[in-house]
C-alpha cells in the first residue's frame, strides 16, 4: 500500500512539473494620467522559480508586475523557468485619454530621433566598449546624507588590508559622537582596501573639506576579482556612450575657434563695448540695438537648463563636470560669432522695416552663392521645420509646463490650476509678442538684467556665506575633471556630461540666436557676431557655473536620488530659507522670457515656410498662445521630449552651412578689424559739458 501511494505521489509530482509553462497577463490603465500603465502576469506550469525579462528597463528580473508604462506602446516579457524553458509575451496597455494617445504615438518618434542624436559613432566602430563596468564597490557610512550632523571615526578594523571578504561579512567598527558604535558589513565580495586608518576620522560635518569632497563618507572599498557589468533592473547592461550630437556641436565649436583665430578670447573686450552701445549707429538698418538683440537671444537660452540641467550634470558627473561645462561654453562663443555674423549678412529687410534673417536665409542664399542652390534649399527648409516644432515644444510647452510645476511646488494654492495658469501666462505672452520684435526686445531688455541679477546675487550670497569652502570646492572641480572616481564613469564620462549640458544650455551651433541678432541695427555683420560672443559666456561660464558652485559649496552635489530644479532649490534653501520662493519666481521669469524669444524664432521659421505676410505672422502667434495653455495644463510626456530634441536637431543643417561659409566669415572679420583699427567705424562721441 505504501509503495502504491509513493508511486502515485511521484506520478502527481511528475505531472505537475511536466506541465508546459503558461503565461497569462492583464493590463491596467489606472487613470487618465500618462505613463502609469500596469501589466501583471500569472504564470503556471514549468519549474519555479521564474525570472521575468521585461523590455521596460526599470522592472526587476524578479518581478511579475511592471508599472509606470507608456499607454499605447507594446512591451514584451520573456518568462524563464528553472529548467530554462521560456515563453515570450507582448502586451499593450490600452489608451483612454487623448493625452495618452499623443504620448503613446510620440514615444516611438522620440526613440527614433534619440537613436540619431545620441548615437555613439566610437562604439559603433568598435573603438571602445560603451558598457559600464564596476571594478570595485565602496563601503559608506550607514545612512549617511549630505545634511548629517555628526562625526564618524573608524574605531577598529576587523579585517586587514587586502583580505578576501564576502558580502555580509563584518569588516570594521565605527564610532560616532551621537549614537552607539556600529559594526559594518561588507557590501560585496572581493579584496578589501582601507581608505581610512584605524583611529582616524572618516567624516566630520564640522569639517568643510569633508562637506565639499566627493565621496568623503566612504571609508573602504572592495575590489572585485573580475569587473562586473553594471545593469539596469531588467538585466540590460548600462552603457555610457559619447553622443553624436555632443561630438557634432563641440567639434564645430572647436573648429570655429581655431578658424577665427580664437575670436572668443581676443574679441571679448570689443564685444563688451558693442553691447554697451559705444558703436550704436541710430541710422543703421535694423530694428533693435545691439544690447536688445543680445538680451532677446540670452533670454532664449538662460532658463531651466541653467537651473535643472546643471543639477543633473553635477549629479551625474560630479564636481568635475563644472570644468568641462566652462570649457564648452568658451568654445561655443566662436560658434555664436560665426552664425550671428551670417545672420546679419544674409538678412532681408522689407520696406515696412520688418527683418527676416537667421539660418533659413544664410543656408539658402549663402549656399546659392556657391552654386549649391539645391543643398541650400533643403538645409534651410529642414531648419525651418525643426525650428517651428522646437518653438511650440521646447521653447513653449516645456517652459510653461515646468514653470507651473515649480511654482505649484512652492505655492500649493496653484496645484490643479494649470489651465488657468496657462491662460494668464498666454495673456502675458500675447501682450508682448503681438507687438513684434521691438516689443519683445524692450521686454527682454528689462527682464533679462533683472532676473539674471537676482539669480547671480543670490548665488554669490550663498558662495560668500560658504567662502571658507572655496579651496576644497575648486580642488573638487579640478580633481573631478581630471581624476574622477570610477563611480562617475571616468574622465570621458565626466567630460561628456559637462559638454552635453553646456551645449544643450547655450545652444551654440543650433542657430536660433542668429534669428534674434539678425534684427540688430548695424552696417557691419561681424559687429553682431562680436555681441553674440557674450551669450555662451553669460549663459554657461557665468550662470551655469554659479549654479554648479552653489551645489558644490553646499555639498548638495553628493545628494543621490534627486536632481533637477528641486536639487538646486534645496541647495539655495539650505542657506537662505526663503530663497526657494524667489527661485520659483525666477524660474517663471526665465520660462516667460524664453517663450517670448522662441515665439519670434518660430515665427520667422513659420514665415519662411508659409509667406511673409502679417496675416501669416498672426496665425502663428495664435497657435503659439494656444500651446502655452496646453503646455501648462496637460502632461504631454514624449511630445515635449520630441520637440525638445528638435532644438538639438537644428544644429545639423546649421553647422553644415557654417562649415561651408566659415571662410567667408573669416574674410569679413579681417575687413571689420581693419576698419576698427583704422577708426573707420561709427562711434558715439562723448558729450563734453
Amino acid at each position: 500500500m505504501k509503495k502504491l501511494l509513493y508511486f502515485f505521489s511521484l506520478l502527481i509530482c511528475f505531472t505537475a512539473t511536466s506541465q508546459e509553462l503558461e503565461v497569462k497577463g492583464k493590463t491596467y490603465n489606472p487613470s487618465s494620467t500618462i505613463n502609469d500603465g500596469v501589466i501583471e502576469l500569472e504564470v503556471n506550469g514549468g519549474t519555479p522559480p521564474y525570472s521575468y525579462k521585461w523590455s521596460n528597463q526599470n522592472t526587476p528580473l524578479t518581478s511579475k508586475r511592471s508599472s509606470g508604462l507608456v499607454e499605447g506602446v507594446s512591451y514584451n516579457v520573456v518568462v524563464t523557468d528553472a529548467n530554462g524553458e521560456t515563453v515570450t509575451k507582448v502586451f499593450t496597455v490600452e489608451t483612454e485619454a487623448i493625452t495618452e494617445v499623443f504620448n503613446g504615438a510620440m514615444t516611438p518618434a522620440v526613440s527614433a530621433l534619440g537613436s540619431v542624436l545620441f548615437w555613439d559613432p566610437f562604439a559603433a566602430l568598435g573603438i571602445y566598449d560603451p558598457v559600464a563596468y564596476a571594478d570595485l564597490k565602496r563601503i559608506p557610512i550607514p545612512n549617511w546624507s549630505p545634511d548629517v550632523d555628526n562625526k564618524y571615526v573608524l574605531k577598529k578594523w576587523l579585517k586587514p588590508e587586502g583580505a578576501k571578504v564576502k558580502k555580509g561579512e563584518a569588516v570594521a567598527i565605527i564610532s560616532k559622537d551621537n549614537g552607539a558604535d556600529q559594526t559594518i558589513m561588507s557590501n560585496a565580495t572581493g579584496a578589501l582596501k582601507h581608505l581610512t586608518a584605524e583611529g582616524k576620522v572618516i567624516y566630520n560635518s564640522d569639517n568643510q573639506e569633508h562637506i565639499i569632497e566627493q565621496g568623503a563618507h566612504f571609508f573602504a572599498e572592495v575590489r572585485y576579482d573580475e569587473p562586473l557589468v553594471i545593469t539596469h533592473p531588467n538585466g540590460d547592461p548600462v552603457t555610457k556612450g559619447i553622443p553624436f550630437i555632443v561630438i557634432w556641436l563641440v567639434l564645430g565649436a572647436t573648429f570655429f575657434t581655431i578658424r577665427m583665430g580664437f575670436i572668443n578670447i581676443r574679441g571679448f573686450r570689443h564685444s563688451l563695448d558693442l553691447a554697451k552701445g559705444k558703436y550704436d549707429d541710430p541710422d543703421a538698418p535694423g530694428q533693435v540695438t545691439h544690447f536688445q538683440a543680445l538680451a532677446t537671444a540670452v533670454s532664449g537660452t538662460v532658463g531651466l537648463g541653467n537651473i535643472a540641467g546643471v543639477a543633473v550634470a553635477v549629479s551625474l558627473g560630479g564636481a568635475g563636470a563644472t570644468f568641462w561645462m566652462i570649457v564648452c561654453g568658451l568654445l561655443g562663443m566662436s560658434s555664436k560669432f560665426v552664425e550671428c555674423t551670417l545672420g546679419v549678412k544674409y538678412r532681408d529687410i522689407l520696406p515696412d522695416g520688418r527683418v527676416f534673417g537667421g539660418p533659413m536665409n544664410y543656408l539658402r542664399y549663402g549656399l546659392e552663392k556657391r552654386n549649391m542652390k539645391g543643398i541650400g534649399k533643403v538645409l534651410a527648409g529642414l531648419f525651418a521645420v525643426l525650428a517651428v516644432g522646437a518653438s511650440f515644444g521646447g521653447g513653449n510647452m516645456f517652459q510653461a509646463n515646468q514653470s507651473f510645476e515649480q511654482l505649484a511646488g512652492q505655492f500649493p494654492v496653484l496645484a490643479g490650476n494649470g489651465f488657468w495658469f496657462g491662460i494668464v501666462t498666454a495673456i502675458l505672452v500675447g501682450v508682448v509678442i503681438i507687438g513684434g520684435i521691438n516689443s519683445i526686445a524692450n521686454v527682454t531688455g528689462r527682464i533679462v538684467p533683472v532676473m539674471a541679477s537676482i539669480y547671480i546675487i543670490a548665488a554669490l550670497a550663498v558662495i560668500i556665506m560658504n567662502i571658507q569652502n572655496i579651496g576644497p570646492a575648486f580642488s573638487a572641480i579640478i580633481d573631478g575633471a581630471f581624476s574622477p572616481s570610477a563611480l562617475k564613469g571616468g574622465i570621458i564620462g565626466v567630460l561628456v556630461v559637462g559638454f552635453q549640458r553646456a551645449a544643450f544650455s547655450n545652444e551654440a551651433g543650433v542657430g536660433s540666436a542668429a534669428i534674434a541678432h539678425s534684427t540688430a541695427k548695424t552696417n557691419h555683420p561681424p559687429s553682431e557676431g562680436f555681441v553674440a560672443l557674450l551669450e555662451p559666456f553669460i549663459d554657461t561660464v557665468v550662470v551655469c557655473t554659479l549654479t554648479a558652485l552653489v551645489l558644490i559649496f553646499t555639498g548638495m552635489h553628493e545628494v543621490e536620488g534627486m536632481a533637477g530644479a528641486q536639487l538646486t532649490s534645496d541647495a539655495f534653501g539650505s542657506q537662505i530659507s526663503w530663497f526657494p520662493y524667489v527661485l520659483a519666481l525666477a524660474v517663471f521669469l526665465f520660462a516667460f522670457s524664453t517663450m517670448i524669444s522662441w515665439s519670434y524664432y518660430g515665427m520667422r521659421a513659420w514665415t519662411y515656410l508659409f509667406g511673409k505676410s502679417k496675416k501669416t505672422e498672426f496665425v502663428y502667434k495664435m497657435f503659439f498662445l494656444v500651446f502655452v495653455v496646453v503646455g501648462a495644463s496637460v502632461s504631454l510626456g514624449a511630445v515635449l521630449d520630441f520637440s525638445d530634441m528638435m532644438i538639438l536637431a537644428m544644429s545639423f543643417p546649421n553647422i553644415i552651412g557654417l562649415y561651408i561659409m566659415s571662410g567667408e566669415v573669416k574674410k569679413d572679420l579681417g575687413e571689420y578689424l581693419r576698419k576698427l583699427k583704422a577708426n573707420q567705424l561709427f562711434k558715439k562721441q562723448k558729450v563734453v559739458e
